[in-house]
């Protein structure tokens, strides 16, 4: 696998305010955009700080789970902290060739080519899973 795929939950697999209903409604066209790909799936979700990986991947479809390698590390407290976080790993696991999907796009410097912007109010749609095709068969 040479491609990273850093992975939000709030705002990307569900709209940021779901309020509890129907977590995850988003997810199905993830999975069937990645489906058959051999890209590894990093979650920089803040619920890393509260979910072990284990856990992590249990609210994953299997299809989607199966291609989680890790999460992003420590906290970074500072400017752009997600982007921060994603070139700790990036740099202590030899990677470079990576996208975000992301909501939080004040956590990232601008512009960010490897950003995904998602819309916080809708999570993951059409136009984000072009851009993330687009780079799959790039």
């Amino acid at each position: 696998m040479n491609k990273l795929l850093f992975l939000d939950f709030d705002g990307v697999l569900h709209p940021t305010h779901f309020a509890g209903e129907d977590p995850f409604n988003r997810v199905h066209l993830l999975e069937e955009t990645l489906e058959g790909s051999n890209i590894g799936i990093v979650i920089s979700s803040s619920w890393r700080f509260t979910h072990s990986l284990e856990k992590l991947q249990k609210l994953l479809p299997n299809s989607i789970s199966s291609l989680v390698i890790g999460v992003t590390g420590s906290p970074v407290i500072g400017k752009h902290p997600r982007y921060q976080e994603i070139r700790a790993f990036l740099q202590s696991h030899g990677h470079s060739n990576w996208r975000a999907l992301d909501d939080s796009y004040w956590e990232f410097p601008t512009p960010c080519p490897e950003l995904i912007r998602c819309n916080p109010n809708t999570g993951i749609s059409e136009k984000q899973i072009q851009e993330l095709r687009h780079w799959m068969i790039a």
